[in-house]
């Protein structure tokens, strides 16, 4: 059985979308420099604040699922953070077996910088997800 055949104005949807999201990432990366951030270490700020229960605090575990990235990265990336002054990890109230990352006042700080820098790429990446779903 044949592939599906794709039309032009789907591959050039597709294509766009693609070229705004590799811009916005690419933009990123240097305005998180310019931050004082690498670019991981934005992400694992982003990814702490923005925990799905509201609570800004995540478990390594967590951190390692939602960067898509091996326990002993999101470890490796957690220690050197919190060496920084980034972040601090403190037991859980539910399992002491358990620590929580939680940013410092300075990790959110630099997090505030970053994000409030890249409003007008977010914005833009926004539509460009529009765009693709009016195809």
């Amino acid at each position: 059985m044949a592939p599906p055949h794709i039309s032009v104005d789907e591959a050039i949807a597709v294509a766009e979308f693609r070229s705004s999201l590799r811009a916005f990432l690419r933009t990123t990366e240097k305005k998180a420099r310019r931050n004082g951030l690498t670019p991981q270490r934005y992400q694992l700020l982003l990814m702490v604040k923005g925990a799905p229960d509201h609570s800004e605090s995540l478990t390594v575990t967590d951190l390692a699922d939602r960067l898509k990235v091996a326990q002993s990265t999101a470890t490796e990336l957690v220690t050197r953070a919190e060496e920084a002054g980034l972040v601090q990890r403190s037991g859980s109230p539910k399992d002491g077996r358990v620590a929580l990352v939680r940013l410092t006042s300075a990790g959110e700080r630099r997090l505030s910088e970053c994000f409030r820098d890249l409003a007008e790429e977010r914005d833009q990446l926004r539509s460009a997800v529009a765009a693709l779903g009016d195809r």
